[in-house]
């Protein structure tokens, strides 16, 4: 039977920001396009990253940690990407299921504004709670002052969580963090309602590709796939060193998503001398160019 977990209602809180009154010189206002304190000011390019919030680390594995799809990215024209809804079958399909939908530039300041609100550009601790095989949740925010980046280990499993040994403050900083990822997290479910996207590059993260027991037992050994993309296992990556890397564009890059939406997780992707590879596929975003962006 196949299970499509789905997101929450969509609740995109927006804040409120009052634009202070300032003097200059002891006399009179801003100007009217002066922006407030509070307000991020977002790369005028309107194909710039502005926000991402992603998973680091965790009780994942290797292939995970390199090829993990960010919980959402978000661009100064308006366009965000997420992970659509998964099916909960195994095995899963080989092809993520990205989606991408458009909140606007004013969607974006204010997402960006919220951000800000929330801390992400702070740098107080935020403790350690005793919680093993965590990940850690990223937030990344982009203004034209610089880059912002505040992670926060375990933060949605320490949630109201009794004796986790943090502060009143890391725990009010952390609440304001989980309310920006509970945000951000809800506009997957729109509205505007998300809609496929297909990349014009693809990243292959790549394994010798071997067939477990078990696997064999319950009958799931599906037929070898001849591998439409660039040389494989590719160039090396990640934390062990048998995962290799290659990047598709252009027309291979075509070939390999429409072999991929054909293919499942356990699929083995035989090379032109024979091997066999195990590989799992990850969309190159917008901001991204090669694998080289997946270790960052």
């Amino acid at each position: 039977m196949t299970i499509v977990r789905g997101a929450g209602p969509a609740v995109l809180v927006v804040l409120a920001l009052g634009v202070a009154g300032c003097a200059e010189r002891g006399t009179g206002s801003p100007p009217p396009d002066a922006a407030s304190p509070s307000s991020a000011q977002v790369p005028a390019d309107p194909a710039a990253l502005v926000f991402r919030v992603e998973y680091t680390g965790g009780f994942v594995t290797p292939e995970t940690t390199v090829g993990r799809l960010p919980v959402a990215s978000v661009y100064g024209d308006g366009r965000v990407f997420v992970e659509g809804p998964v099916a909960l079958i195994y095995p899963g399909f080989a092809w993520p299921n990205v989606q991408v939908l458009d909140i606007g530039a004013d969607g974006v300041q204010e997402l960006a504004d919220r951000a800000l609100a929330a801390g992400v550009a702070e740098t107080g601790d935020l403790g350690t709670p005793p919680i093993a095989d965590a990940p850690s949740t990223r937030f990344t925010l982009v203004t034209e002052e610089g880059t912002h980046v505040r992670e926060v280990y375990a933060l949605s499993e320490t949630a109201g969580m009794p004796g986790s040994g943090l502060t009143d403050e890391q725990e009010a900083a952390r609440a304001e963090l989980l309310d920006l990822f509970t945000a951000v997290g809800d506009l997957a479910a729109g509205p505007p309602a998300p809609e496929p996207w297909t990349p014009d590059a693809v990243a292959a993260i790549t394994r010798p590709w071997t067939a477990s027991d078990e696997d064999v037992a319950q009958g799931l050994t599906p037929e070898a796939v001849a591998w439409p993309g660039p040389p494989l296992p590719g160039e090396p990556v990640g934390p062990l060193p048998d995962l290799g890397c290659v990047t598709a564009t252009g027309e291979q890059a075509a070939a390999v998503v429409a072999a991929a939406q054909d293919a499942n997780v356990l699929t083995p992707w035989l090379s032109p001398d024979g091997s066999r590879w195990s590989v799992t596929f990850r969309p190159l975003l917008p901001d991204e160019t090669g694998c080289a962006d997946l270790t960052g």
